[in-house]
């Protein structure tokens, strides 16, 4: 039986495997503070966060977008990761696989409740994942297609069955997937989504969705002790020009930061904060529709895209080019497929030739919202003899996930499982894979062996970014660049742990005004 008590074992193959920028702080909590943000002790420690509102306070509908970050201050997930990526306890304090790798047991930690004053028990989790799996509505049920079924053994034993061999699960099983909700909140999922009842390290006490909400520190969270923020206010995010201002007033102490605005904040002496994360942006074919349905179109394609541009006018030189679905120095990365098809309009505008298209390409872009990344494609792709239509419809928030477009781009905040990444791009059901249910060769085989090896293998890496490799021969992606979540808050807010696409107030301290 292979068993973890704390995950520490995963982190001799992982630790070195994130080289990726970070902020500060360490693994239990924020970097020591200083006068500009010592808080006083008789006085409750109060963030004031902008930020833009989730649709949905349900994680079982919101799914694993951005939005998961502020989801997870209602709610505890089952497992967490480190700044290394590696799998760490939540709920969980520990779990066990059987020898096969196909069934894995979760230990709770005794004694938990919701803040309803439901207990955080085997049933709870079991019931909130067979509900991520079976709600119409849910966001999360592709996530899952490993789970054949779960067991409440005990009250505080979670026993998963699995339809293969898969070790991903401790880290499928963080903050995007297993934020889990109160069973008895859960009842009315439609009340759930927007009146969160979890038992994370905050309780809402009051919301009015887009608009503003209170949340109090939770006295019965599983790692009280770390949290030392006694409130949490949450404000509509105002327009990016003036977030800014807003920090350096005070209005704010906290907020999303647009790369454009990030020169302005560290002039205005605040906190930059570039979180590290899995994010990567690409443009979508379906290879299922013309003229993306020649292998020739396609590769031109490929070789029209100049990726600095990406970096220099839409990130503001904050990102980094990438061509696949993972920033450079992250497990996953493959060093040998980075530069698969470089920048080369001429050898592109051959291949429309010899395709017999060398300037009669006409095709739609339908994006949600006006973008700076579409009228790159636009003119990147013009530059070789393809017309691209930018057609914006705001009333389409998830326009890629309508199969029946011939060309989209999107991006991706990535996930805990470098596996689950790499499903959702080139998998037959994936939901980033717009060509869908086509499959580069090679791919099912790849992704089986990495699904396959333990956490802990020195060959975790290797057959990771074999899968990688794999993937890449997929003609429905073109990635394009890569880069980290930036913040900017006030000095007065300590800095955040630097945990990979997530945001952790542990350890962090908010001094008075």
């Amino acid at each position: 039986m292979r068993r973890l008590r704390t995950a520490a074992a995963l982190t001799t193959a992982v630790a070195a495997s994130l080289v990726l920028a970070a902020c500060g702080g360490t693994a239990g909590g924020a970097a020591p503070a200083d006068a500009s943000h010592t808080p006083d002790p008789d006085k409750p420690q109060v963030l004031r966060w902008a930020i833009d509102f989730p649709a949905n306070w349900d994680p079982v509908v919101s799914g694993s977008g951005a939005q998961f970050r502020i989801l997870s201050l209602a709610y505890a997930s089952l497992t967490n990761i480190d700044e290394d990526g590696v799998a760490q306890p939540g709920l969980a304090e520990s779990w066990d696989y059987n020898e096969a790798g196909d069934q894995v047991t979760f230990h709770l930690r005794p004694g938990l409740t919701f803040s309803d004053g439901a207990p955080v028990n085997a049933e709870a989790v079991k019931l909130y994942l067979e509900r991520a799996k079976t709600q119409e509505n849910s966001a999360l049920d592709g996530d899952l297609g490993s789970i054949a079924s779960v067991d409440a053994a005990s009250d505080t034993d979670v026993v998963v069955h699995l339809t293969q061999t898969d070790y991903q699960l401790p880290l499928l099983l963080g903050q995007r997937v297993a934020q889990i909700t109160s069973p008895e909140a859960a009842k009315d999922p439609a009340k759930l989504n927007t009146s969160p009842v979890g038992a994370g390290p905050f309780i809402v006490k009051e919301l009015v969705t887009g608009s503003h909400a209170v949340l109090v520190k939770n006295p019965n969270y599983w790692d009280a002790e770390h949290i030392h923020i006694d409130e949490v206010d949450l404000s509509a995010a105002p327009d990016p020009a003036t977030v800014v201002s807003g920090i350096q007033t005070g209005v704010f102490d906290f907020a999303y930061l647009a790369p454009s605005q990030v020169k302005a904040a560290e002039a205005a002496g605040l906190d930059v904060v570039k979180q590290p994360g899995y994010n990567a942006s690409n443009i979508s074919l379906n290879i299922n529709k013309p003229p993306f349905d020649d292998p020739k179109v396609v590769d031109a394609v490929r070789y029209a895209i100049d990726r600095q541009e990406f970096v220099d006018k839409v990130t503001f030189g904050t990102g980094s080019t990438t061509a696949e679905p993972f920033p450079a120095g992250y497990i996953a990365y493959d060093k040998e497929s980075e530069d698969l098809w470089p920048y080369n309009p001429e050898k592109s505008k051959e291949l429309l030739a010899e395709a017999g298209h060398p300037n009669d390409i006409s095709v739609d872009l339908v994006i949600p919202a006006e973008s700076p990344a579409a009228e790159i494609v636009q003119s990147q792709l013009a530059e070789v003899g393809i017309t691209v239509n930018i057609k914006v419809q705001p009333d389409w928030a998830t326009p890629f996930f309508a199969k029946d477009l011939a060309l989209s781009l999107y991006g991706t905040t990535g996930r805990e499982s470098p596996v689950q990444t790499l499903t959702a791009h080139f998998g037959p059901q994936g939901p980033l894979n717009l060509s869908s249910p086509y499959v580069p060769e090679g791919f099912d085989a790849a992704i089986a062996v990495a699904r396959q090896t333990p956490l802990d293998s020195p060959d975790y890496a290797k057959n990771l970014q074999a899968a990688t490799r794999a993937g890449l021969e997929s003609q429905a992606l073109v990635f394009t660049y890569s880069q980290p979540n930036i913040f900017v808050k006030s000095p007065r807010v300590s800095d955040l742990p630097a945990i990979p696409g997530q945001v952790h107030w542990t350890g962090v301290t908010v001094a008075e005004k």
